[in-house]
């Protein structure tokens, strides 16, 4: 297996685009039941209103050079295609930090947030630690292209990126991760417990109750105990993408790859907070909506990483604790109760932020980045 790392940069020809263009022209539009909004699915004059900015407003061109200001690159690694970007910190005292994105997110989510990260001084934040800055994107996911294969769950990835920052010449570093990358990224801390420093995840997904287990509850506080009743019955309420994925992601990937109206009403489903009017979390910008869902269009990718789910099994619910030091942000609208974080991680760090959401290098890329700072002084003191 070649380890070679070779340049990568986005090009979307202009052919792809125009088809993207059609094809939303091309809608076929489902009848909605009047006055709804959103409680049966995503809001019809939410989404005509998004799908049109994005044929006529949205500029790809200009989010591909955002893109393209960083540096990328690709490998092969057990076999699959790895995409990454690497931005290197003038500092000498910077730290390598993994960063590990989520469903339905794409490395252009850590846009606003590598500045800062790998030059603090140039951002302002001369007294705060630095970071040579990894953000791969997930096999199976957008420039990383389609798995080949069964398996790819987190354990694997988490094997996938060990290996990747061995040959980036990295021996010691930082995982963090929000979303799916909440669960990798402790993963990582597991397959690679020697040289991880430390773990720090936001939108941690995997400290839920296991309602199969003999006491799920058992340990929490009445208060603790409440706030994880509310989080299920909403999950309940908005889980159904995520029963698709995780039991039948190839038939939900067949419109997904055939509709890019039917794709972003599906993303939508996790990138709005339901009914915008009542939402507990920070919009995500449009622009940053359509860049993701325009990468994976192009990469014709949705499919493939809607399998991470089904890949995924019984990790959501976390395993054994590896040790490592972790920190977790807790941001609006995520669920994560620290009696279950504890179960499988080594705790050492916990902040929660009444601005920002799930997407928080979206929503708060400032407390996030300040967050990851904190830990990481304290890793470091």
């Amino acid at each position: 297996m070649s380890e070679a790392i070779e340049r990568f940069r986005v090009g979307i020809p202009q052919d792809d685009i125009d088809e993207l263009h059609r094809r939303i022209d091309g809608c076929r539009w489902p009848d909605a039941l009047p006055g709804v909004g959103w409680d049966y699915g995503v809001d019809p004059g939410y989404l005509r209103e998004l799908a049109e900015y994005w044929r006529d407003g949205f500029d790809w061109r200009a989010q591909e050079d955002r893109l393209n200001a960083f540096p990328q690159f690709r490998t092969e690694i057990d076999g699959q295609n790895v995409h990454f970007a690497h931005v290197r910190s003038p500092r000498p005292d910077a730290v390598p930090l993994l960063l590990t994105h989520g469903w339905p997110s794409t490395v252009a989510d850590f846009l606003e947030i590598i500045g800062p990260l790998s030059d603090p001084d140039a951002h302002g934040a001369p007294d705060a630690p630095a970071f040579h800055v990894v953000a791969p994107s997930i096999p199976g996911f957008a420039f990383s292209g389609p798995t080949r294969e069964k398996g790819w769950g987190p354990p694997r990835v988490a094997r996938a990126w060990a290996e990747l920052m061995r040959r980036l010449g990295y021996d010691r570093y930082i995982a963090q991760g929000g979303d799916a990358g909440s669960i990798i990224s402790p993963e990582l801390g597991r397959a690679d417990t020697g040289h991880v420093l430390g773990v720090h995840v936001n939108a941690l997904v995997g400290a839920a109750p296991d309602w199969q287990s003999e006491d799920p509850m058992a340990g929490l506080t009445e208060e603790e105990a409440a706030q994880v009743y509310a989080g299920e019955a909403e999950w309940e309420q908005r889980s159904g993408y995520a029963i698709m994925h995780s039991t039948r992601p190839q038939t939900i990937a067949y419109a997904l790859n055939d509709s890019p109206v039917g794709m972003l009403a599906w993303n939508l489903e996790w990138f709005v907070d339901y009914d915008p009017a009542r939402a507990v979390q920070t919009p995500v910008d449009r622009d940053a909506v359509l860049t993701n869902a325009s990468i994976f269009w192009f990469t014709g990718t949705s499919g493939s990483a809607a399998r991470l789910y089904k890949e995924a099994g019984d990790e959501f619910y976390g395993g054994p604790v590896s040790g490592v030091p972790t920190g977790v942000a807790v941001f609006p609208g995520d669920g994560a109760v620290r009696a279950f974080a504890e179960r499988s991680n080594r705790i050492v760090h916990w902040t929660e932020f009444d601005r920002g959401g799930h997407f928080a290098s979206l929503q708060a890329p400032d407390l996030l980045v300040g967050d990851i700072r904190a830990f990481t002084a304290e890793l470091l003191d």
